[in-house]
């Protein structure tokens, strides 16, 4: 039994080790990727050094109440873990069915590089674009302020993808250019909702990554927003479950700031 526990948890380490340091050998360098990486490096050194630290932790009664008091927490966080994992599972599931009408469109941004959407984004642009084409009579809003050194906004970017490669007119298209994060992408958003006499309790569609549905819905529900329906993209395969990891975190974190 124990053998076999040792087996797996150095095969899994092994594999999050190698994801992990495949990702961040091209920049890929955040919590979802150095945490996972940790916890790899863990597993793998468990499995391999079992028989030395059991004859340590043998010696020691207070080392070992220890030892197996981190491995309970351990044990109670992964179940945590994979009660989010499930709800967020069935939260891409709801969001990925037919829409009903709604009065506006709400992309929220993801990042841009050399002024083009990262792939993430890109998904979220392709997936609004089905929508908008469904929707004609919807209000368009891209929401993403300027980054870091740089000198258009998000927004600006997204509209002109949405131009280049969906033929989506620009007049179309309002800009929400000076937001960074969700919680500001859905707060400064309702400003061209009201200029256009859109109320916070129409049905409002929000499009983001199939990781962020479940943050973004709740912030848009502590906004004031009644009817938010998430849309959600699916995020490329190659980032896809570390972003998955991170966003649990990164939920946990909203709620300690009281963002829903």
């Amino acid at each position: 039994m124990f053998g076999l526990l040792r087996v797996l948890l150095t095969v899994l380490g092994a594999i999050l080790i190698i994801d992990c340091v495949t990702l961040m050998a091209v920049d890929k360098i955040n919590f979802g990727t150095v945490l996972p990486f940790l916890i790899g490096v863990v597993f793998v050194g468990h499995g391999l050094g079992a028989p030395l630290i059991a004859k340590i932790l043998s010696n020691n009664p207070l080392l070992r109440r220890v030892w197996y008091g981190l491995w309970l927490m351990f044990g109670l966080w992964l179940v945590s873990f994979l009660v989010f994992f499930y709800s967020l599972q069935q939260q891409i599931a709801q969001s990925r069915q037919d829409l009903p009408p709604v009065a506006a469109i709400i992309v929220l941004g993801s990042g841009t590089v050399d002024g083009k959407p990262t792939p993430t984004l890109a998904s979220r642009l392709d997936t609004a674009a089905q929508l908008i084409e469904q929707q004609p009579q919807a209000l368009i809003i891209t929401s993403g302020g300027v980054g870091y050194e740089r000198t258009r906004s998000e927004a600006d970017i997204m509209a002109t993808y949405l131009q280049q490669a969906h033929d989506i007119p620009l007049d179309r298209i309002y800009q929400e250019g000076k937001s960074t994060s969700t919680e500001e992408n859905l707060a400064y958003s309702q400003v061209i909702l009201e200029q256009h006499g859109i109320d916070k309790e129409a049905p409002i569609a929000i499009v983001t990554s199939d990781f962020h549905t479940i943050r973004a819905a709740a912030i848009a529900r502590h906004q004031g927003y009644t009817q938010p329906i998430t849309l959600a993209s699916t995020t490329p395969l190659s980032i896809r479950y570390n972003a998955w990891f991170r966003e649990y975190f990164a939920f946990g974190s909203g709620w300690l700031l009281q963002e829903y």
